[in-house]
């Protein structure tokens, strides 16, 4: 049978060329036959069928006929060197100058072993976040080395695993210091005037929600008279200024402030890091670490504190532990998931982290270590040095002596023609004013791009010594990089090996199904990621002018389109990039919405218990009210006590959260009754995209309902998770809130809203990943796909009913794209936990489904429409195969503390050590159900998260404890 005899496209539609369908056909995991076999198990007849007995008949989209609307509007599909070919001429489209423009984007060298062995390797992008620890340790690791790498040249004692971007870290380093800043009750914040434009931006987007006051104010003048609870400066500035701000925060603490310092951290490989300077708190990026501009993203900030605010970090913490032998083990610390415990008391939405990026940075710097590093800087440092000197040798004032990398020029009225006759030169500056030119050099930057600069300003090189331009008081004394992590692997077959033996130790999707449920993890298809390391793309300035990047922009431009298409929705913006973002960006919009009717009253935010836990806590961001709706016993909202909050709270109702389909995997058949009862009392309706994957083609948020929704590109327009990152979480609005999507100060031509990330179109560089992927699936293969997915979720759920009981189904007994499975009671019989089971499945092979969430107890599993049969085949007979395990223990052949699941997973040198358990090693390793699959080895056996909270570390243990 084929496939067009079991999903019917509609007749108007052309047919797809024969390189088309290939590409759709190697991007869905089952063939014809094994989708036979599935619709079979399922009990319905086509994906067509399968739509109609699992989506409600109101919201299902009319546009699935052909009625020129909707995925209609999408273009005929192409195959995978046809859809190459079309984003080759887009970059050529893009001219990448030499950029000097700066402002924290910076032009690096990436080491092609980096390149190659993480950045273009699927062990490392298509990775999950690490919350199964044992079968992560080599990102693990890795982001280790990259929170050691920020504490050593911050001066600080812990780092994160890695920000979104530096603006967002110096809003979280803002509310930090607010939280932590117990003894001040001031609301008031003090920014220097020499921060980066796109900072202050994202500062004062986050400041006004939250009742914060920004007070600009030039610090190198003092400070300002009055309360505040806290200072932000930039280090250097973005003028380029190296200041001395150790009397600063002395007095700032003095008044009983809080400091945080953005830092450079290539510059802080010469100067005196501002930890030694008394700093609370450092910020920034870590871009110019090997990491593409990207025109904008994506990079990893980083977010560094005092050990004294470790557990006020937001997002995640790689701490050291132990595992059951006594082993050390990596696992993520105090942070992790925080959303779903605390809910709307979370300190922070950020659930997400930029890890790849954040390994790359860290790779780095071990490549090139402390002295590479310090010689790189010293050469940016000699080429702004060597600029200075011809600008000041031609009477050319510059507005400070003292700089790193960046030197601001004095031209009164010239400086629109000094800029222009740079580009003319092949080079772009930064224009600050009409008076004024910035000049940023980077690892990039070589004597005749110097030459070209002074020949725009009409000036030359001396032959003179250009002057030392670091303050004698601020050069770094103190080492850096010092762990053999950092000093081993200078040589490329060294790195490589590093490398090799990290991603040895994970399993990603390169080795196996990961059966996550609410985090998609599908395909990312080696031609949709094949263009993002093009240099045509990667070495673009966020704030290049247009005449540049004709090319990208036009990229965003599609995505744009295709997803308004693909949602029904009437406008999208790319900036959010992250989903938390995308919540945080399109509550905004609502509150602003409000506000601009008059309505700034309406505040409160109904979510319902079953949500995820970052929805509370973006809504609190924004300044609302969290009330939470009930479910029903089935998973449902319960619409009755909906319909009472909303009664409840009329005259305030701001907006509703609803996921859909919903947590808990199924389509509510209300969805149109809670949207229009949330409407008639005058709210508006979020729809979380989180579970697009089981909607596109199907039903469109933006026609049944929904006034805006975030869309986790990461999910289901095949952006890798990366090991927990890079996402990217734009909204889509409907035509009353366009006016309040995100704007940006360098970009006009945005949303009238305000700035939620640092770079005007977020992770510009990787929407050509899913630009690739829509325009290779048209509309039929994205139509098949979320069908697909439905229907081997389904399937899982048929086999496995019987063995785990599967907690929620809609109406006709149908689940989404995931189900969950109920193992509450066998934990009450016999004692295995969740825990117990998620770790078994590693020695089988297997990534554990998402654990205990939406409900404590149970694995919610999303096989995506990308696995074939045999592996969900595979996945569903290990998990029969440890339902019989489990009844050997509740018959008492295994002790309930000593079993092959209590003493999962198992280790290669735990069966070579002396063995005292009932089951066999072989039972132990090799369970039969594990036939014919490639064995898996965890790198380490269970791991002590008890032990690892009370013995916080997170930097680089020493060498000894390796031994």
């Amino acid at each position: 049978m084929h496939l067009e005899c079991l999903v019917s496209a509609p007749a108007s539609r052309p047919d797809l060329s024969s390189t088309a369908r290939v590409f759709a056909d190697r991007h869905i995991g089952p063939d014809s036959e094994e989708l036979e076999r599935i619709l079979h198990v399922i009990g319905v007849p086509t994906l067509d069928g399968l739509a109609t007995k699992s989506v409600p008949a109101a919201i299902l989209d009319a546009a699935t006929a052909g009625v020129g609307d909707g995925l209609d509007l999408l273009p005929t599909p192409v195959g995978e060197h046809d859809a190459l070919a079309e984003l080759a001429d887009r970059a050529a489209q893009n001219t990448v100058a030499v950029s000097m423009i700066g402002l924290g984007y910076y032009d690096t060298l990436t080491p092609p072993v980096i390149t190659r062995n993480i950045l273009e390797n699927p062990a490392w992008y298509t990775a999950y976040t690490p919350y199964q620890p044992e079968i992560s340790q080599g990102r693990l690791e890795a982001l280790l080395n990259f929170q050691t790498m920020v504490a050593d040249l911050t001066g600080m004692d812990v780092a994160n695993a890695s920000m979104l971007d530096e603006a967002t870290a110096a809003a979280e380093a803002m509310t930090l210091l607010r939280r932590a800043n117990r003894a001040s009750k001031s609301p008031r914040f003090v920014v220097d005037t020499d921060v980066f434009p796109q900072t202050l931006a994202v500062l004062e987007t986050r400041a006004e929600p939250l009742g914060i006051e920004l007070v600009r104010h030039d610090v190198t003048n003092g400070l300002p008279d009055g309360d505040f609870f806290g200072v932000l400066v930039q280090f250097p500035g973005a003028s380029g200024v190296v200041v001395n701000h150790e009397d600063l925060i002395a007095r700032a603490h003095d008044a009983g402030a809080l400091v945080a310092v953005g830092a450079d951290l290539l510059a802080l490989t010469l100067l005196k890091s501002p930890g030694e300077s008394g700093a609370d708190i450092c910020f920034g990026t870590t871009q110019r670490f090997g990491v593409p501009m990207g025109y904008g993203g994506p990079h990893a900030g980083y977010l560094a504190v005092r050990s004294a605010h470790s557990r006020q970090l937001p997002g995640r913490l790689v701490g050291v532990s132990v595992d059951a032998d006594g082993d050390m083990a990596y696992r993520l610390a105090l942070q992790t998931r925080e959303q779903h415990i605390r809910r709307e008391k979370a300190t922070s939405n950020i659930c997400t982290a930029q890890v790849l990026l954040a390994i790359v940075a860290a790779m780095y710097a071990s490549y090139h270590g402390s002295d590479g590093l310090r010689s790189i800087a010293t050469q940016v440092n000699s080429r702004a040095r060597a600029l200075a000197d011809g600008l000041r040798g031609s009477g050319v004032a510059l507005t400070t002596d003292s700089f790193f990398d960046t030197v601001s020029a004095f031209v009164p009225g010239r400086a629109v023609d000094v800029v222009a006759a740079a580009k003319r030169a092949g080079v772009n500056l930064r224009l600050v004013d009409a008076d004024t030119v910035g000049i940023s050099c980077d690892e990039t930057t070589t004597p005749a791009h110097i030459d070209a600069v002074l020949g725009a300003f009409g000036a030359g090189r001396t032959d003179t010594d250009p002057a030392e331009s670091l303050p004698s008081s601020l050069v770094r004394e103190s080492e850096f990089l010092t762990h053999p992590a950092f000093t081993r692997h200078r040589t490329e077959t060294s790195m490589l090996r590093y490398l090799r033996m990290l991603s040895d130790k994970d399993i990603a999707l390169d080795r196996s199904m990961i059966p996550l449920g609410s985090c998609t993890m599908k395909l990312n298809a080696t031609a949709e990621m094949e263009s993002i390391t093009w240099p045509q793309f990667a070495r673009l300035h966020p704030f290049a002018p247009d005449t540049d990047t004709a090319g990208i922009r036009s990229i965003v431009a599609d995505v744009e389109k295709w997803l308004v298409d693909i949602t029904g929705y009437d406008a999208v913006s790319l900036q959010p990039n992250a989903g938390s973002q995308g919540e945080y960006a399109g509550l905004l919009a609502i509150r602003d919405y409000h506000v601009g009717r008059g309505e700034g009253h309406r505040d409160v935010c109904l979510i319902p218990s079953s949500a995820h836990g970052t929805n509370a806590a973006s809504a609190v961001m924004v300044g609302m009210k969290v009330v939470v709706v009930a479910c029903r016993t089935n998973g449902d909202v319960d619409v009755d006590d909906l319909r009472a909050k909303i009664d409840q709270h009329a005259d305030s109702l701001s907006a509703i959260m609803i996921t859909y389909p919903s947590t808990h995997g199924v389509y509510e058949h209300e969805i149109d009754d809670i949207c229009a009862a949330v409407h008639d009392a005058g709210g508006q309706v979020y729809v979380d995209g989180a579970n697009l994957n089981a909607l596109v083609g199907l039903a469109r948020p933006g026609r049944f309902g929904g006034d805006v929704s975030h869309l986790n590109l990461h999910k289901t327009f095949c952006i890798p998770h990366g090991g927990g990152g890079p996402g990217v979480g734009p909204i889509g609005v409907r035509a009353h809130l366009q006016p309040y999507l995100p704007g940006h100060p360098l970009r006009d031509g945005l949303g009238g809203g305000r700035a939620v990330s640092a770079a005007p179109f977020g992770s510009a560089s990787i929407l050509t990943i899913t630009w690739a992927y829509i325009r290779m699936m048209g509309a039929v293969g994205l139509r098949r796909a979320t069908l697909t997915a439905i229907a081997s979720a389904n399937y899982i759920a048929r086999r496995l009913d019987e063995h785990f009981p599967v907690l929620y189904t809609g109406e006709n007994g149908m689940v989404a794209h995931e189900c969950i499975l109920d193992l509450r009671d066998l934990t009450k019989r016999t004692g295995v936990t969740v825990d117990d089971v998620a770790k078994r499945l590693a020695d089988y092979g297997f990534h554990a489904p998402t654990m205990s969430f939406p409900v404590a107890g149970t694995l919610m599993v999303e096989p995506t429409e990308s696995e074939d049969l045999d592996e969900i085949d595979a996945f569903c007979d290990a998990m029969i195969a440890i339902r019989s395990e489990i009844d050997r223990v509740g018959s008492g052949e295994w002790p309930v503390d000593d079993n092959p699941l209590r003493g999962a997973p198992h280790t290669a040198r735990s069966l070579a050590r002396d063995w005292n358990h009932p089951y066999t090693r072989e039972e132990a390793a090799f369970p039969e159900a594990l036939a014919g699959r490639a064995k898996v080895w965890p790198a380490v056996r269970r791991i002590d998260g008890a032990h690892g909270d009370r013995n916080l570390v997170c930097s680089c243990p020493p060498i000894e404890s390796f031994a």
